[in-house]
């Protein structure tokens, strides 16, 4: 990076402890801190600035692409923000482009709030582990702690595909070779076949998008890898339905029964706003895949998956109401908050009014 606006901005965005960084014609630049939009006090960005900016981060095949489908995503490593994605679309024309900063170390699991029960999801031998939520929910941080650990711990070729890479692992007890689309691999499908071949033990599927791409990661987790993926789907319940209602037919019968042996685990998380505005904070719906879960999703009764995860609370199970109230009981987050994000809001209600 040599615009020296772009470098300068960017130093500015972490020096605010900015998550993000917008760039957008008619506007002054923007950090989101916690979660939330401030404007610099800057002058509002032209088009010229923008693209000035566009073309001192882009090589000429990666320009030639951006000119040709008009949306792009790289990373890039800076030297005060570390390693940053940037996603580049055009508005009227002409780019805008916002920078995501992927941090230079990865937060302990207490740091983060995940559950313990997600090292011991790590240390499956087999099988498929799905992180999902929105866009912004922190799927990704939380694969990266997940590589992380299993690094730390397990003497195992790791291999990942992503779109673009966020966090660069070093080796430790593993060997990881991480592959970038449009950089290292064409595209996630013809990579995951071809990943298969190299003798991995941990898959690590940046997103699981499309019929091709699920059907190879299920075919994997069958087949004695770890795989690890992350899909957009707003619940646990809804992350199911999109895999199976992507097939018909035969090929979804065929995929239940896939889904149903290698499922190990789903989390499904947020990040909400903190009590106190100065951070966000993790909610999360966690389900283990024991013999109850794994009998509702052969026989597709997803409709009573909420009853075993009340049910199995002592195996690590947990409903996002019951962690949305926990983060409220705990002065973590408002009772809005929780009340906003909860699944069943009279839920939060009753136990409130218990309090």
């Amino acid at each position: 990076m040599n615009n020296h606006q772009l470098d300068s901005l960017l130093r500015t965005a972490v020096e605010h402890e900015a998550s993000d960084l917008h760039l957008v014609v008619g506007v002054p630049p923007a950090f989101r801190v916690n979660g939330e939009i401030i404007l610099a006090d800057e002058d509002v960005l032209t088009e010229e600035h923008l693209h000035a900016m566009t073309h001192s981060l882009l090589n000429e095949l990666q320009l030639a692409k951006f000119d040709r489908e008009w949306e792009l995503c790289i990373s890039q490593r800076h030297d005060v923000g570390g390693r940053v994605r940037v996603t580049l679309y055009k508005r009227n024309g002409h780019p805008e482009m916002s920078v995501r900063f992927c941090g230079h170390v990865i937060p302990d699991r207490d740091m983060l709030g995940l559950p313990p029960q997600i090292d011991d999801l790590t240390r499956r031998p087999n099988g498929l582990i799905l992180i999902v939520g929105p866009t912004g929910a922190g799927k990704t941080t939380t694969m990266n702690y997940m590589v992380n650990l299993i690094n730390e711990e397990r003497r195992c070729k790791i291999v990942t595909i992503e779109d673009p890479i966020e966090f660069v692992h070093e080796n430790r007890r593993a060997i990881i070779v991480q592959q970038e689309v449009l950089t290292d691999v064409r595209s996630f499908n013809r990579a995951l076949i071809h990943v298969l071949r190299q003798d991995p033990d941990v898959i690590v599927v940046g997103e699981m998008r499309d019929a091709e791409g699920i059907a190879t990661a299920l075919t994997a987790a069958e087949t004695g890898h770890l795989v690890l993926a992350t899909m957009h789907a707003p619940t646990v319940v809804q992350a199911i339905e999109r895999i199976v209602g992507i097939f018909e037919g035969s090929a979804q019968k065929q995929i239940i029964l896939q889904l149903a042996t290698s499922i190990q685990g789903i989390i499904a998380q947020e990040l909400l706003p903190a009590l106190d505005r100065t951070r966000r904070v993790l909610a999360y719906e966690l389900v283990l895949a024991n013999p109850p879960v794994r009998n509702l999703v052969r026989e597709n009764q997803l409709h009573q998956l909420e009853n075993i995860i009340q049910t199995s609370r002592k195996e690590g199970m947990v409903l996002m109401d019951n962690c949305l109230h926990d983060l409220y009981a705990r002065c973590l987050i408002s009772y809005e908050v929780a009340a906003s994000r909860a699944r069943n809001p009279e839920r939060i209600m009753a136990k409130r009014r218990t309090q």
